[in-house]
């Protein structure tokens, strides 16, 4: 008997409700450790993106080994196709722009050199929900195995280094088994890096504190007021702790979920309060991992423009008054 549609579950309830049971079950994507250098996020081999907030910890939630995924058409673009019987995974974007045909100022359609009608890309009024249907690479035959390239341990460390002296926040190894971000003073407190199993929990546990950091007033501005046991704690740990996944897999350092089982009580509550929580959580950790992963070039660049400018300043002195600019060095 076919699925009424009235009564189909919206999908950021299917999410939230899969979510509150793995959760209980110790089973969600960021209970489980993931290794360096194993992808796991979901990405689109296709279309070389990644997917993006609810729906890659959607994704993230079918417990598939492989990361690949796509549409029944992408895999046939591949000369692979989806093995009879499996059944594809729902996923949700909002479509705020469209193409339509450019027309002139009496409404007639104004043609290109080929004849057919010129697009223009124009904002919604009211935002569309597009679904697609996504097949995981173990669902499908013909496909290539995954190529795995992973970075050798100084470059992912040292990309983490760079972020985290580029993030701004003051570095305290002065915990013995804990680590915390204080907003009032904007530091970071951990243990010292030999408490650590290895480097790479380190800089996932450190990561994490970075990611907490990003919400202060003067980088991305979220409410970090709350204290343990709190709604709003609780709030804050979910972002963090999701975009810390998303995080260690783009640094291929992993992730290890350690002391932030704490939270999980709290966690199902607030989605059990409000299943939308799971999209705006989300979407603010999508938001923190593309500015974490900005500062790993925001000093280079900073640093590029500081060079010129000097070299510009240096310039206009040595011409001004070349007595004075013997000693100056110009880079």
């Amino acid at each position: 008997m076919p699925t009424n549609p009235k009564t189909k579950i919206p999908y950021h309830e299917q999410i939230a409700n899969k979510l509150i049971e793995q959760l209980k079950q110790g089973t969600a994507p960021w209970q489980l450790p993931w290794k360096p250098g194993e992808p796991r996020m979901p990405h689109n081999p296709v279309s070389g993106t990644k997917y993006k907030g609810s729906n890659a910890i959607w994704l993230a939630m079918q417990g598939r080994e492989d990361p690949r995924w796509m549409t029944f058409k992408q895999a046939n673009s591949l000369d692979a196709k989806v093995i009879k019987g499996q059944h594809g995974t729902i996923v949700q974007y909002w479509k705020l722009f469209d193409k339509v045909d450019k027309t002139d100022c009496n409404g007639k359609k104004i043609l290109g050199v080929d004849g057919k009608p010129l697009k223009e890309t124009i904002k919604l009024e009211k935002p569309k929900v597009i679904s697609a249907v996504v097949f995981n690479a173990t669902q499908i035959e013909g496909l290539p195995e995954l190529e795995i390239k992973t970075e050798p341990d100084w470059q992912r460390h040292e990309r983490a280094e760079k972020i985290m002296n580029n993030l701004g926040a003051i570095l305290h190894h002065d915990q013995h088994d804990n680590a915390y971000y204080s907003p009032s003073t904007d530091s970071i407190h951990m243990p010292r890096r030999a408490q650590f199993d290895t480097a790479d929990k380190y800089y996932s546990c450190l990561l994490h504190e970075g990611a907490h950091a990003s919400g202060a007033s003067h980088r991305l501005n979220r409410d970090m007021t709350g204290r343990f046991g709190d709604e709003s704690y609780a709030k804050e740990e979910l972002r963090a702790e999701i975009a810390s996944l998303m995080i260690g897999d783009e640094l291929q350092i992993g992730h290890d979920f350690g002391q932030h089982a704490a939270y999980v009580d709290a966690w199902i509550k607030v989605l059990q309060d409000d299943p939308k929580e799971i999209l705006r959580a989300s979407r603010d950790a999508e938001k923190i991992q593309q500015f974490v992963m900005g500062l790993e070039f925001e000093k280079q660049v900073n640093n590029t423009a500081k060079i010129c400018n000097e070299r510009s300043k240096n310039q206009q002195i040595s011409f001004i008054n070349t007595t004075e600019t013997e000693s100056i060095e110009l880079y």
